[in-house]
């Protein structure tokens, strides 16, 4: 079981702040975070620490 808790937080991570960029960017409209440029900041930083954390929950899982 070694690994796959930075494999899922890391992997809701990446899809939370893929959500959250394309919503920052206006591509998606309907919602309060829509075309605000502040979650597209906060969504790319999100992606980036869910990637860190899909490669710490691969690392755990070789050894």
């Amino acid at each position: 079981m070694r690994g796959w808790f930075r494999l899922t937080v890391g992997l809701v991570a990446v899809v939370v702040g893929a959500l959250w960029t394309v919503l920052g960017l206006g591509y998606v409209e309907g919602s309060v975070m829509s075309d605000e440029r502040i979650w597209a900041v906060v969504g790319s930083a999100l992606v980036l620490v869910g990637l860190v954390a899909l490669w710490l929950g691969m690392r755990a899982r070789r050894r």
